[in-house]
């Protein structure tokens, strides 16, 4: 391995595992991202197309060929890129969401072992949907609200029913002014994937619009649809305390690691993990220790207070420990590379999704109508796996930190109720104007490893807190913040500024927590940013403004997945500010480049911000939580 090791991660624990994968011959994310060097100029920029079997072109936006083979410039071929990528992240949430409601009818019709434990959720998001909720049990309302939720993926609307209930009102209507409110989200799809093909649209700014349209898709019909149907099914978050890092692993339990992103198989692991504690001891071990990676992690983690392993380019390490019998997976963020580096210890690894298998792996085909006895078959499969655990080869690094999680808006409501029951954010908007709190910033996301594994993220999160900035956290970024110790009440104390410090300590001991809230609230898995997007809308809703006039910002530090550019996009036509660490490959087009940061506020009040340093990135975010303070004349 010939790169420095501080430029892998700022994480002791990690630092250690890397050093343990070299002494065992382990390949990891980092070999593979050297071996890669120098990565393509022409695919950093975005100018390189392959849509057509003419090319592949690589056009020059500094000289010849200025165009590909049929004609496509720099411009369209950047922003054709930048559309597939967004609608590809886009269909990542969407078919997540869609199978979220396929659960909920199953779960009304009693044909799977799951229950609907939100009444109140579920009533409330059929009411917002004009569904009559008076005198219907939860499982007869529960199956016309899959039914409604469904009609929404049908032709023959201006836009989905599900977009107008929840978006506010005054970005709906600027979304039609634009021309950019969704039809359907299977429709918009296809259509995109029609669009970027070769010998379609070649007008760049006609395809940002559409861009921007497969933002609102992304968020609702895939991040706001999935999170509350996850909540009338699983529950709605409230805060629960575990912790965070690799030294969460235990040297004698079975360590099972779930990763991934869909819950429906999550929870059940974690009820069949509980039922059999009783067989791992009978196998010789003290028990059986859960831990999570990525969003998996954070579901279980803000539902069952799972403990936090780590964060996207934590997972390979995770198996270097030597101590995990096994990780399950399903879709979403799961490196192939698992599988060869479970061969090198004597880790389990279990696909369940009939879109997520691996080679090497073992897969467990998952299914909700048998869901109890898979999970049951998956966790003993963990249990045997450690009798096979060489101890000469374990290794668990110590570094683990408390960590609080689960903070949804029916949580951060509830606690700032204590305060005011009759008007809960009235206290939030007091101190906003106040000053003690100068503004709030949402920071989510993945890892890449451009970037020192969490050396975006903390850095970035300390200043915004010094700044008394309330910081709210999805997805990756909250296992980063959780393994650095912001995301409990000491974090509060060391690294709050002073009027946040206050406005913290009174609602914590207010709600009875004995303390300060964290600095940093956890708000879920990256499908739950729409979360955030609930919090925003609310506090602009008591206000009488629009979300883009709120002294607020977003950030994607260490983005990673398409995933990361459909959310983003939804975050700027939602009219945030929003700051990401590295430019996505737009900028072999000046023009593209431009209306991504510049014009694009005019139309619907948010941009994108690029900016690697942490210091300077949190900077320009006070900067524009300043101006809008001062034009609200706080």
């Amino acid at each position: 391995m010939n790169v420095d090791k501080c430029k892998k991660s700022i994480d002791g624990a990690s630092l250690q595992m890397i050093d343990k994968a070299c002494a065992d011959c382990v390949g990891t994310v980092w070999d593979r991202f050297e071996a890669q060097q120098p990565q393509c100029g022409f695919g950093e920029l975005g100018v390189c197309c392959r849509n057509c079997l003419s090319g592949p072109c690589r056009v020059n936006p500094f000289g010849e060929p200025s165009a590909g083979i049929c004609g496509a410039s720099a411009d369209t071929i950047v922003a054709r890129n930048l559309l597939r990528s967004v609608a590809g992240g886009a269909a990542t949430h969407v078919d997540h969401a869609f199978e979220a409601v396929e659960m909920l009818e199953m779960a009304a019709e009693k044909s799977i072992p799951y229950d609907i434990k939100d009444e109140a959720k579920l009533r409330a998001v059929a009411g917002g949907l004009g569904l009559e909720t008076e005198g219907k049990d939860k499982f007869e309302l529960a199956k016309e609200l899959a039914k409604a939720l469904y009609s929404d993926f049908a032709p023959g609307k201006e836009t989905m029913d599900f977009l107008k209930a929840t978006a506010p009102a005054e970005r709906v209507e600027t979304w039609r002014k634009l021309g950019i409110l969704p039809k359907d989200p299977d429709l918009e799809i296809r259509r995109i994937m029609h669009e970027t093909t070769m010998g379609c649209d070649a007008d760049p700014v006609n395809l940002l619009l559409n861009t921007a349209k497969m933002g609102l898709v992304d968020c609702y019909s895939g991040l706001k649809l999935g999170t509350d149907v996850q909540d009338i099914v699983f529950g709605t978050p409230m805060p629960v305390k575990t912790e965070a890092n690799l030294g969460v692993l235990s040297k004698d339990k079975v360590n099972i690691v779930i990763h991934g992103h869909i819950p429906f198989l999550s929870e059940k692991i974690v009820e069949w993990a509980r039922r059999l504690e009783d067989e791992a001891k009978a196998a010789g071990a003290a028990g059986i220790q859960l831990s999570g990676l990525c969003c998996t992690g954070n579901e279980v983690l803000m539902r069952q207070g799972v403990a936090s392993a780590g964060n996207y380019l934590s997972q390979e390490l995770a198996i270097v420990t030597g101590a995990v019998d096994l990780m399950v997976v399903d879709v979403q963020c799961i490196m192939p590379s698992l599988a060869q580096v479970a061969a090198c210890y004597h880790t389990k690894l279990v696909t369940t999704h009939d879109i997520g298998k691996i080679p090497g792996a073992e897969h467990v085909d998952f299914r909700a109508e048998h869901a109890d006895e898979d999970a049951a078959r998956i966790v003993r499969m963990g249990i045997a796996a450690y009798k096979n655990r060489n101890a000469a080869k374990v290794e668990i690094p110590p570094q683990k930190a408390e960590m609080w999680g689960g903070f949804s808006v029916e949580a951060i409501v509830t606690a700032l109720s204590k305060l005011d029951a009759e008007n809960p954010l009235k206290p939030l908007v007091d101190n906003i104007v106040a000053g003690n709190v100068f503004g709030a910033a949402g920071i989510v996301g993945c890892n890449n490893p451009r970037f020192p594994q969490d050396s975006v993220i903390v850095p970035l999160a300390k200043e915004l807190l010094k700044n008394n900035v309330l910081i709210v956290v999805t997805g990756c970024v909250a296992h980063a913040l959780g393994k650095a110790g912001l995301m409990c009440p000491e974090g509060a104390e060391k690294y709050a500024g002073p009027g946040l410090l206050a406005v913290l300590r009174a609602v914590g001991e207010a709600a009875g927590l004995g303390g300060p809230l964290p600095p940093v609230l956890h708000m879920g898995s990256c499908v739950d940013n729409s979360r955030i997007g609930d919090l925003l809308g609310a506090l602009a809703g008591y206000l009488g403004v629009s979300v883009s006039q709120l002294p607020v910002a977003a950030s994607a530090p260490e983005l990673n997945h398409e995933k990361a550019l459909s959310i983003g996009t939804w975050a700027v036509d939602l009219g945030l500010f929003t700051h990401i660490g590295m430019a996505p490959f737009v900028l072999g087009s000046p023009v593209v480049t431009k209306v991504l940061t510049e014009d694009i506020e005019g139309l619907v009040g948010g941009k994108f911000y690029v900016e690697p340093d942490p210091v300077k990135a949190a900077e320009a975010m006070v900067a524009h939580i300043r101006k809008k303070r001062e034009a609200l004349g706080i």
